[in-house]
């Protein structure tokens, strides 16, 4: 806090965070009013304290990177508990598709930036989303001021009337997210999966990706019965189509991949593409098989984190996504070392950062100023022998203090300024979308 006590800067400011703990030990972090970190280090206070606008008080406060969720639907977070316990395809069939296609442009709007805050809430800095009226998702987005990588779900079903309509809307997204001139909020390109878009469909986004070098979110391996109809409708797994259809690259963040086999993590590390671990979301949907992340590390590829949408998991916290990954995988493959803690909290920053093209995810000199700090003195937190082990086995969101994203103080102390006009907004919209799905 300042002097004057003021929640937060006017506007962005060199901000110094002095006297803080992280997971190299005691630090000062200087950030300068281009969202960069300037200088970090022991006792580097000292020097710039002078030059500092808006100083934090460290003491008694962890800081880490920002937290990256690599796949998401932001704007379930409408949906969230409205649907639980069910078998995958009622689920869907009966109870989520039925009511997405009721959703509006405002539908979407307040729940983005319902899921926003509840990401802020919780040390998310930035996030990869594939939904609908998705210029609504951006808008929402950049008055959250976190960062995104923003998709619309292309979804043709084999019908060329319907893939010119995807393509369109796809087309309007880019122009309509680089027109906003927003360095946080990035396009991308959106093909659902092998089971819901033609190769005519695939082959036309990776075109598109490789001209004009827009990321690839796609689903990937989710279930079995995803590659049996694969194999008996082509002849050929899903890895294998989006291969020949030019999708595997460095660009690309493939979701979920719990039915690769080890030749297919293979050539993913091969392509460079990124693979987002959605733990939760797997093990509630019941599709029957743990990631192999072993294989996937094993291959090189670049494993991040991510939630899925809130009408699947039920919450965006990415605290909770990370112990419930090191579980998962333990117990899953039998071997209490797999994913340690280190590696679990690595996921969720830094290797999620690379994926979505936003720095390395760490607290150096020259990164993006993406940082969380955490409440050293939580009860989580006591006692602290080891931080990533308490970060990743005993926290949760609840722990976050204060949230800065590219040099934007967005939560400080727990205060979020617009929190309870978004909960009266999206509480409103949830209401409205289920009536409206009842008839009523």
């Amino acid at each position: 806090m300042t002097a004057e006590g003021a929640p937060f800067p006017e506007g962005r400011r060199s901000i110094l965070i002095e006297d803080v703990l992280t997971l190299q030990g005691r630090r000062d972090i200087f950030i300068n009013t281009s969202g960069r970190i300037e200088a970090e280090g022991e006792g580097i206070g000292r020097r710039w304290r002078n030059d500092a606008e808006y100083l934090i008080e460290g003491r008694g406060l962890l800081a880490i990177p920002g937290l990256v969720n690599t796949h998401t639907h932001a704007a379930m977070s409408l949906l969230r508990g409205y649907a639980d316990d069910l078998p995958l395809q009622t689920w869907l069939s009966e109870k989520i598709w039925p009511l997405e296609a009721l959703l509006t442009g405002e539908d979407v709007y307040w729940g983005t930036r319902l899921a926003c805050l509840e990401m802020i809430r919780s040390g998310t800095i930035a996030f990869a989303d594939m939904y609908f009226f998705m210029e609504d998702a951006a808008r929402a987005v950049a008055e959250s001021g976190l960062k995104a990588m923003l998709s619309y779900g292309f979804i043709d079903l084999s019908d060329p009337e319907r893939r010119e309509r995807e393509i369109q809307a796809t087309e309007r997204l880019v122009a309509a997210i680089r027109g906003m001139g927003n360095p946080k909020i990035r396009p991308a390109l959106g093909p659902h999966a092998v089971y819901t878009v033609s190769e005519e469909g695939l082959r036309w986004c990776a075109g598109l990706s490789a001209r004009e070098g827009i990321p690839v979110m796609i689903h990937l391996a989710e279930t079995e019965r995803e590659i049996a109809d694969a194999v008996q409708q082509h002849g050929r797994r899903p890895v294998q189509i989006l291969d020949e259809c030019g999708i595997l690259t460095p660009r690309t963040v493939a979701a979920h991949g719990c039915w690769l086999d080890r030749a297919e993590c293979a050539l993913l590390g091969e392509r460079g593409v990124h693979v987002s671990h959605n733990p939760a979301s797997n093990m509630k949907l019941a599709v029957g098989r743990a990631m192999p992340y072993s294989w996937l590390r094993e291959a090189g590829v670049n494993v991040t984190l991510g939630t899925d949408g809130c009408a699947s998991n039920n919450n965006l916290d990415l605290f909770e996504e990370m112990k419930t990954a090191a579980l998962l995988q333990k117990f899953s493959w039998n071997s209490p070392t797999l994913l340690p803690a280190s590696e679990a909290l690595t996921m969720a920053t830094s290797a999620g950062a690379r994926a979505l093209g936003l720095g390395n995810g760490i607290i150096a000199p020259g990164e993006p100023a993406d940082i969380v700090l955490i409440d050293r003195h939580a009860v989580c937190n006591t006692p602290l022998h080891h931080p990533a082990s308490n970060l990743v086995y005993s926290c949760t969101g609840s722990a976050v203090r204060t949230v800065i994203c590219d040099g934007d103080i967005l939560m400080e102390d727990r205060v979020i300024p617009w929190e309870e006009e978004v909960i009266r907004g999206a509480s409103a919209a949830a209401a409205d979308l289920v009536r409206r799905g009842s008839g009523k």
